[in-house]
């Protein structure tokens, strides 16, 4: 059986309503659903668990990538990147390229859209990321200021001034992205892709095409501690990667790093998010400074590249490393009555589901233990059962895609929020490490919005309107923004009933 993927971008042009009361009677409605939702499970399966829709926005009926939260004081913004495409923006009333929405979420009942900002330039489309630093944060910032660094479409890296998110600037170009020496697929030779900008030391862990490397994503750090003047420090990836280096291609040529997660003194780098995944552990101040005994430190050589490595741990072929987000002195209660290793810590590892009606091998949720860092060891996994939901039927992808970036107290040690593609949000405990369970869940219902996915297996396309939650955050007030890939909108959440009582909001 073979199968082939693609979305079919059905975009409607302007604003649909939010059809908050129908997915929730009891939580505040932004405004009035515009047509009947449209049932998104199997019947009888049930969709709401433990979590209630709190407020909706459309969008401007764009697919959606990343949320990212930021306080203005008390204010809080919602950064949101699209993918490629185009839609109807009808603040200027003209049809513009996906790019960066921002939206006041300080009253998650009523979301408010207050910019688009498209690409710049003809040939970028789409801002899939963006990170949010204020300038008194950086040491060479203006404390007066707030910057946002995005990705412009798949040709380079800028910086934004939001000190007014409703009249965001274009600040300046960090660098454009190279051109790969791998074979041309139909991805093309050049991509950016998750990013992190650490705001304490200024370094932006780019992820994007370096000239001449073997893969087309490998991590490219800038220091953006002024963000008017940044700085290249180096390039990086696997051993391998680097340009000219010895053997054959990297398999799968396509990838390479998919997302940098960087915190105090460790990286933790994820490559090929869906299959073949390679989980890298680095020590930061070696990756940043380099061998000083050696002639040029920062050179990609292999050398160089194996200098800062920690701990490699390579999975099965059939998993990914999309996300690896560390969680530190995790005290484990079942071993409370144990003399020694009462606590540990923990990474979480998620493996993106790729293609469509489940035409691949399932992906999960790992749960590492890496308290001897240098031996990252497997514990755990988790994953939502096809049946009773139906999901292999349900139209789009069946899987996990990425949990929450940010840190919450109540939450990290607790609770895991997944996004979860057709089968939406997930909510799993995780107190016991070995055996984490579901405890809420929330499943959107599509809307006149949704765009169709279309599949080929076996000679024959079928296409399907399907819910594609594809990533999730979380605020400092337990508030959850909830993404859809398929063009569904922003899907603000909170936790209630016993996963709420776990999480101690």
């Amino acid at each position: 059986m073979t199968a082939k993927c693609t979305v079919c971008s059905l975009l409607a042009a302007g604003a649909v309503a939010a059809a908050v009361a129908g997915c929730n009677a009891k939580a505040p409605a932004a405004s009035s659903p515009s047509a009947p939702p449209a049932a998104s499970v199997a019947a009888g399966y049930e969709s709401v668990v433990n979590m209630r829709l709190v407020g909706h926005n459309d969008l401007q009926a764009r697919s959606a990538y990343q949320p990212v939260i930021h306080r203005y004081g008390d204010r809080y913004i919602l950064f949101v990147g699209h993918h490629t495409g185009s839609a109807m923006n009808p603040q200027s009333g003209a049809t513009e390229k996906n790019g960066l929405s921002i939206v006041d979420v300080t009253n998650p009942a009523a979301p408010k859209y207050l910019a688009h900002v498209p690409p710049t330039g003809d040939e970028a489309n789409g801002t899939q990321h963006v990170q949010v630093c204020d300038g008194r944060e950086l040491s060479k910032g203006d404390a007066a200021k707030v910057y946002a660094i995005r990705t412009n479409g798949q040709v380079g890296y800028e910086v934004l001034d939001v000190t007014d998110p409703a009249k965001p600037a274009f600040l300046t170009t960090i660098a454009a992205t190279g051109t790969s020496s791998r074979p041309k697929s139909d991805r093309g030779n050049r991509e950016t892709h998750k990013f992190q900008w650490d705001c304490s030391t200024g370094v932006a862990y780019m992820n994007g095409t370096a000239q001449d490397w073997r893969v087309t994503r490998v991590l490219q750090a800038f220091d953006v501690s002024d963000p008017k003047a940044p700085k290249h420090i180096r390039d990086f990836a696997l051993e391998g990667y680097e340009p000219n280096a010895a053997g054959p291609m990297p398999e799968p040529q396509v990838a390479g790093l998919h997302q940098p997660f960087v915190v105090g003194k460790r990286m933790y780098l994820g490559y090929n998010s869906g299959d073949d995944g390679v989980l890298q552990i680095l020590d930061t101040d070696k990756f940043l400074h380099g061998d000083t005994a050696a002639k040029d430190p920062l050179k990609p050589t292999a050398d160089n590249l194996r200098y800062p490595q920690i701990a490699r741990y390579d999975m099965p072929s059939y998993w990914g490393v999309h996300t690896a987000k560390p969680i530190y002195g995790f005290t484990i209660a079942d071993y409370g009555d144990n003399r020694d290793a009462r606590t540990r810590d923990l990474l979480l590892v998620s493996s993106e589901s790729e293609t469509f009606r489940c035409q691949e091998p399932r992906d999960v949720m790992t749960i590492f233990d890496i308290t001897e860092e240098r031996h990252p060891s497997p514990i755990s996994t988790f994953q939502v059962p096809e049946e009773p939901g139906d999901f292999c039927h349900r139209g789009g992808r069946f899987g996990p895609h990425s949990f929450a970036d940010a840190y919450h107290p109540k939450f990290d040690k607790t609770l895991v929020v997944l996004a979860y593609f057709n089968a939406g949000v997930r909510v799993v405990d995780i107190r016991n490490p070995f055996e984490p369970k579901e405890v809420a869940r929330f499943i959107p219902e599509i809307t006149a919005n949704t765009s169709d996915s279309c599949i080929e297996i076996d000679g024959k396309r079928e296409c399907q309107k399907a819910i594609q939650t594809n990533n999730v955050n979380i605020d400092d007030r337990g508030y959850i923004y909830a993404l859809d890939r398929a063009s569904t909108g922003l899907h603000i959440l909170e936790l209630t009933g016993a996963a709420r009582a776990i999480a101690g909001l």
